[in-house]
């Protein structure tokens, strides 16, 4: 098992981490009849994109004696109608001062990037759209 999640009432949820104990809130929305006080789970997947992303591009970065410590991404999540969805997440990623990169360094991590496996997970109809912001 992955998680356990309640279901607190209110529109809210705790989903558990069974190995490690560690908890997330979620919320729904404004546009959902939420509070918007917590991470809606379709920020989750948006976060989770990101998150990824990351996580591969610093296996990669490791791998190829790269440092991205410090490297951060912003996501943008969108929600279409009919039916309601996730109809597109954009991300910027931003690397920190002093991190140069040659343009094949460059091109590995933002494969590595698209090919982690939430973004291999998505539907094709999601529109991915993703920024790198070097610092050359």
């Amino acid at each position: 098992m992955t998680s356990k999640i309640f279901y607190n009432g209110n529109l809210r949820t705790t989903a558990t981490h069974i190995f490690s104990g560690s908890a997330i809130e979620t919320d729904a929305p404004l546009d959902n009849q939420g509070l918007a006080q917590r991470f809606s789970p379709t920020d989750l997947v948006a976060t989770a994109l990101g998150s990824c992303m990351l996580t591969i591009m610093g296996i990669k970065a490791r791998d190829m004696g790269l440092n991205i410590d410090g490297c951060s991404c912003e996501t943008l999540k969108i929600m279409s109608d009919a039916p309601r969805r996730i109809g597109g997440i954009n991300i910027l990623f931003k690397f920190t001062a002093g991190q140069i990169f040659s343009e094949k360094e460059q091109t590995i991590l933002k494969n590595a990037a698209h090919t982690c496996p939430v973004h291999k997970s998505l539907h094709p109809d999601i529109v991915v759209n993703v920024v790198f912001e070097w610092n050359n």
